[in-house]
């Protein structure tokens, strides 16, 4: 059976070491937050996610849920414990608002500890991971009733929720959706229409599912300007807010999915359903996008969990699995052969895997720092940077994190050969898992589309412009520094290659739309490149601080050694991706679409 151990000396590396979390505790709404309270939480939630939701991922993949003759939905063996378990040990509560029953933690605490459910169980994790953003969503736009209604069961996860937005016929043009909404005279609405890829849509773990569902109110204009948004429960709520009658919502079928099995993504079927309006009429997209926004980090980190976990046991299965000799002489002598760690392919593999897993957690981490500081800051002109940083970032992280972390979870399963084709090792499952988060929040060319036509322009610029300001500034302070002169150099390489696509694209897509989409891809991943140079020259510094104050902790050299490996052998790839982009859109849209 696949093992997983959470990260926790790396997560505190970033944390305490490179990023300085703890300093949040200068702000009233995180003045109990320290070191000492910060470890505490990441060794507990390592325990429960290793103990307690890793023996359950399996079992979730090959049970499945299963769909009742009444409609109900029931999930695997052991799910609906773990999940009591969960959310009694307040692990749902961590970094939400005190005043509706969260513990109010910093956002970089709910991510770590999001990492390691995700990695542990992806499946399960995706249930409160989809009642924290329908929470986000009624938190921005939901009236002080609301509010007060749903947001504290919700947070403990009494209740849990749902995000409705694909119908049938649509999924990212929203503005073709037609789930209809009319007026009752007690001003509720009736809900009726379709949507499908709803996860979470039907369970039992739960007193009620609290579905937010985008509709169009009778006579609203067409297109994305007259969506609205709806909290629709299950149940509905008696005079004393407590589930009652059911609702006119139900679960048609469960999707036969390629992964996330555990999850129970259902087609929903609203029939004159009771609905409550989430802010003001026509103007639910505004709603959803920005909760989508923070769930699209979220998926960033899916993908990042999975290639973790998927890398923990790719080296124990190379540290143990003995087949062939080294290229360099016998090292196993005593054995018939030698382990599959010695070759320089399935090295290639691991330090290829591990270089991008250290770099992305770092850069979510990051960000999610930004988030925090967002809230708390007194300082106007940082709030404008950390917003801008995350609206540029989002994308990036949504999509370059997933689409990497594809790659490098093939990887690990390759290393197993055909034991990695074979489901009693595990590794099938990692890879189908992570596909998922390759599409949902946006399929990751809607967001490099996203990044070259929205985000780049936003603000004149701003935002890219402060950024590589920053990264000049922070070279310019360490260029002296021989000992890490390489991830600087690197770092600036990079830099400048971006620039260069930036103006290529601004130029070049003005005149012919079709450039920046035929280029968007590799920009995202030039993008994703550049801020992981800019993480690990973060990183190497930060170790080298630690061996030249007399640290003999092995981690330090070694985190130095990954990230060499991330400077010199996946740093230039930025020269294929700029080279691709400069072709412009002839080569691709030069056939002619019947051809194909």
């Amino acid at each position: 059976m696949p093992v997983y151990n959470a990260p926790i000396r790396d997560m505190q590396f970033l944390m305490h070491e490179m990023l300085n979390a703890s300093s949040l505790n200068q702000y009233k709404k995180f003045e109990d937050v320290d070191v000492d309270f910060m470890d505490a939480v990441l060794e507990e939630s390592g325990k429960f996610a290793t103990n307690v939701l890793t023996p359950l991922n399996v079992v979730g993949d090959h049970e499945g849920c299963t769909r009742n003759a009444d409609g109900s939905v029931t999930v695997p063996t052991g799910f609906t414990e773990a999940f009591k378990q969960m959310s009694e040990n307040g692990w749902t509560a961590l970094g939400h608002d005190p005043e509706y029953g969260g513990q109010g933690l910093p956002g970089i605490m709910a991510i770590a500890t999001g990492e390691m459910q995700s990695s542990a169980n992806m499946a399960f994790a995706m249930y409160p991971g989809l009642t924290n953003g329908a929470i986000k969503a009624i938190e921005i736009g939901g009236s002080e009733a609301q509010k007060k209604t749903f947001l504290p069961k919700m947070i403990s996860c009494e209740w849990t929720g749902t995000m409705n937005l694909t119908e049938p016929h649509c999924g990212t043009d929203l503005g073709m959706l037609k789930t209809k909404a009319v007026l009752n005279p007690d001003g509720s609405y009736k809900i009726t229409g379709q949507k499908i890829f709803i996860s979470a849509g039907e369970h039992d773990m739960s007193g009620n599912i609290i579905h937010l569902v985008l509709a169009r109110i009778e006579g609203a204009p067409d297109g994305v300007k007259g969506i609205s948004l709806f909290i629709v429960p299950k149940f509905k709520l008696d005079a004393d807010g407590n589930p009652g009658e059911k609702n006119g919502v139900s679960c048609g079928s469960i999707e036969e999915k390629m992964g996330i099995h555990g999850n129970c993504t259902c087609v929903m079927n609203y029939d004159d359903a009771e609905g409550y309006l989430i802010g003001a009429e026509n103007k639910g997209l505004k709603v959803m996008f920005v909760m989508m926004n923070r769930a699209r980090l979220d998926v960033g980190m899916q993908g990042l969990a999975q290639s973790e976990v998927a890398y923990q046991n790719a080296v124990a299965y190379a540290t143990d699995r003995l087949q062939g000799r080294s290229l360099t002489g016998v090292k196993n002598e005593s054995g018939p052969a030698d382990p599959i760690i010695v070759h320089p392919d399935v090295r290639r593999m691991l330090m290829e895997t591990k270089a991008f897993n250290e770099g992305s957690r770092a850069l979510i981490m990051w960000a999610t720092l930004l988030e925090d500081m967002e809230g708390v800051h007194a300082d106007e002109k940082f709030r404008e940077k950390a917003d801008d940083y995350l609206g540029l970032l989002t994308p990036v992280i949504k999509g370059y994190m997933t689409d990497k972390a594809m790659q490098t979870t093939i990887d690990c399963q390759q290393i197993f050969g055909g034991h990695g084709f074979i489901e009693e090792w595990g590794m099938s499952q990692f890879v189908r898992d992570t596909r998922i988060a390759l599409i949902y929040e946006g399929a990751n060319g809607v967001q490099a589309l996203d990044l070259v036509g929205r985000k780049l322009a936003r603000n004149g610029g701003r935002a890219l412009m402060t950024l590589s300001k920053e990264i000049d500034d922070f070279i310019a302070e360490h260029s002296g520094n021989e000992k890490t002169a390489e991830f600087t150099t690197g770092l600036k390489d990079a830099k400048d290659k971006l620039q260069e696509a930036t103006m290529w694209i601004m130029q070049n897509g003005m005149t012919n739309p079709d450039n920046a989409g035929a280029g968007s891809v590799d920009y995202m991943h030039m993008m994703g490149l550049t801020t992981l140079a800019y993480m690990w020259a973060k990183m190497a510094i930060t170790a080298q601080v630690a061996i030249d104050g007399g640290s003999n902790e092995e981690f330090y050299p070694n985190k130095i050694k990954t990230g060499r490996y991330f400077v010199l052998r996946m740093l230039p790839m930025m020269d294929s991706h700029l080279a691709k982009i400069k072709t412009g859109a002839e080569p691709l849209m030069a056939l002619e679409a019947a051809a194909f």
